[in-house]
Parts: structure tokens; sequence; C-alpha cells
């Protein structure tokens, strides 16, 4: 078992990065020139992509097949429109019998949905990632690598996770470095020789200087972490953000308690370092206020004269309809600024309950992010 190392003394110790004065200067050979052009990347974050038996249900077709476009294609414009989007892909495709909670195996049809609707890596540290044991480890990675999906955070063995992470992903010249751990796999344990990155802060310690030894631009850690249902970030997470800052990662962006957290720009050190605790439900057939919709967090990097930081940041929200309510066949995901002329009253009623309840947290709460209109 992991022990947490953390120590909320830690909050202190960000690192200032202090450059040398200009001075006088030898002329720039053309390569050194062209880093002053301004390179930029825009990244987006989803939440959770669960798949419950409601789900499952809704989307099989009289042939057997499973068909999940209508779910996604109001939300994927947004999504696509990003160079980058990233989400958490909380189920197995350990192949059939599907099944939804409490340990998920989803039809290989939502990785290809997921995949359509615009995701460009997806994150399978979570405490799902054991549901369907080593059958599902192995599956989930064997798709999305015949799909050539990026995906980081479970691995056949030790040494194809050596190979392959810190994950690294680089656009217009920005270099990315990507990090993925869980609190934990609900009790199952991981089967050997598979991986499954866990929050054990001497490891990712080591994961961290290892990324910087990849000459990346931007590392940003993906924390599966939390206290499900709750809206505000426990203690123990708020350190962990902490540490992570501290230790050289520049955002982090926390998904599991399966409703929206406030997200927070921070300055330190010269720049600006984006938190989220927590983006909420992608989708799912969960019926808790507040897990019925979700938020879209979208970043954009700046490159120039070798220097990296964030220049703009804003989110978006969305509410996913259920067919108990709809009357529709499958589930369909919502931007709150989408028409409503294909919700009937119901619908209307509780999309409007979650933009209230999610506008009156984050009005609160949120530091330094506005809402994409």
């Amino acid at each position: 078992m992991y022990i947490y190392k953390l120590s909320l003394l830690l909050s202190a110790l960000f690192t200032t990065v202090c450059c040398a004065g200009n001075g006088n200067k030898p002329a720039q050979t053309e390569e050194q020139q062209t880093d002053t052009v301004a390179h930029q990347v825009t990244l987006l974050f989803a939440g959770d992509l669960m798949q419950h038996d409601g789900q499952i249900k809704a989307a099989r077709m009289s042939d057997g097949t499973y068909d999940y476009s209508d779910v996604f294609k109001r939300v994927t414009p947004e999504i696509s429109e990003a160079d980058i989007a990233i989400a958490n892909f909380e189920v197995t495709l350990g192949g059939p019998p599907f099944k939804g909670y409490p340990q998920f195996c989803a039809p290989d049809e939502y990785l290809v949905a997921a995949k359509d609707a615009g995701f460009d890596v997806l994150l399978t540290a979570n405490n799902h990632c054991v549901d369907t044991r080593e059958r599902g480890l192995r599956r989930t990675i064997d798709q999305m690598d015949s799909l050539k999906i990026p995906h980081l955070g479970t691995y056949k063995n030790r040494e194809e996770r050596d190979k392959q992470y810190p994950f690294i992903i680089e656009h217009d010249g920005i270099r990315i470095c990507l990090l993925n751990f869980t609190y934990g796999t609900n009790g199952i344990p991981v089967p050997a020789p598979f991986v499954v990155n866990l929050e054990d802060t001497t490891e990712i310690a080591r994961d961290i200087a290892k990324a910087k030894s990849m000459k990346p631009d931007v590392i940003i850690a993906f924390p599966h972490w939390g206290i499900e249902y709750v809206q505000r970030p426990p203690r123990q997470v708020q350190g962990v953000a902490e540490w992570l800052l501290a230790h050289g990662v520049d955002h982090v962006i926390g998904g599991h308690p399966h409703v929206i957290q406030p997200f927070e720009v921070r300055e330190a050190g010269g720049k600006k370092h984006l938190v989220v605790w927590s983006l909420g439900n992608f989708v799912s057939n969960m019926t808790k206020i507040n897990t019925d919709g979700g938020a879209m967090v979208r970043m954009t990097l700046t490159k120039k004269n070798g220097r990296t930081e964030m220049t703009d940041c804003d989110y978006s929200l969305f509410w996913v309809s259920r067919p108990a309510t709809s009357g529709k066949k499958n589930f369909r995901i919502f931007p709150i600024n989408y028409p409503t002329d294909e919700m009937n009253a119901a619908e209307r009623n509780l999309r409007q309950r979650f933009i209230n309840s999610t506008r009156t947290l984050l009005e609160k709460y949120n530091v330094g992010i506005k809402e994409r209109k």
C-alpha cells in the first residue's frame, strides 16, 4: 500500500526562477531568431466519461451494436476546436458482458465515440481502472492503441511505463508533459505485471524529475482525488496541489468527485498556475444534485522568446439529459447556451437547477477564471 507523504508546510515552497539580466547579447542566429515568433496551443480539459447500466441500455441498437453519436454531437464542435482535448476515461473495455456501477465495463463503441467527439488524449488512472481486472486493463490499453488514441495512467508492465511515461505531447513547437495518477483502485489489487499510477509522492517526485529532464515547456498533472459529491476540496487534496506546484508542476487538473469544484488561477514565481479541483462528470447516469452536468476548462499557452505562459483561460458549462426525463432513446449532452427547442419542460427545469447551483458556487469561489459565453 502506498503511503501519503504530504506536509502542509510545503504550501510555502513555491519556487521563483530568476532570469539573468539582458546585458550585451551576441547577434542571434537564424534558428534563435525564430524563437521571437509567438507559438500557441489551446488545451481543453473535460471530466469523467462514465458508463452506467442505463447508458449502455440506451445506446444498444436492435442489431446488438451500440450508438453514442447523439450523446456527444452537441458538444463535439467545442471539443474539436481545441488543439488538444483531454478527458478522464472512467470505465474499462473488458469486453462483454457489459455493465455499469459498481464495476464498469463499457462497449468498445464508447471509446470510438469519445474519439469521434474530438478527444485527443484519455486519462486511465482512476479508481475504476481495475474493475474488470487483468482482462480490462489489457483490453482498454489495446483498444486505445488500435485506434491510435494517446493515453496515460495504466500500463501492461513496468518497462512499458518507463518507456511511455511521463507522457509528452507537442503542438506548434510547445512541448507539454502530462502526469496522471489516482488515489486508489477501490480496494482491488492491481494484477502483476500491470502498473497503475498511484498517488505516492515518492514515485511522483521521481516522475516530475524525469519530466523536467525531458525539457518540456509545461508540466500538467491530472490527479484523481477528493471526496465524491462534495463541492469544496478537502484539506488533504489542497495539500497535494501545493506539493505538486512546489515540486515544479505548472498546472493541476483534478477529477473524481463527480461534481464541479471551483477553479483557481494562482500566481507564483512570475507565472500563472491553473488549479482545477474537479471538472465534474462529463456524462453519466447519476441523479444526485449537481452530478447531471459538468465543465470544460480551456487554456491557451503561448511561447515566445523561450518562455511559455498561460495567456488565457476560461470554462464552459454543460448539462446532461437522461432518457427518463426526455423520453428520447439516448442521453444527450447540452452546452448551457444551446437552444432549448429540443428540450421538454422537465429538462429545462433540471438544466436551470444545475445552472443556478453551479454558478452560485463558481461566482463565490472561483479565482481568476471566467465563464465562456
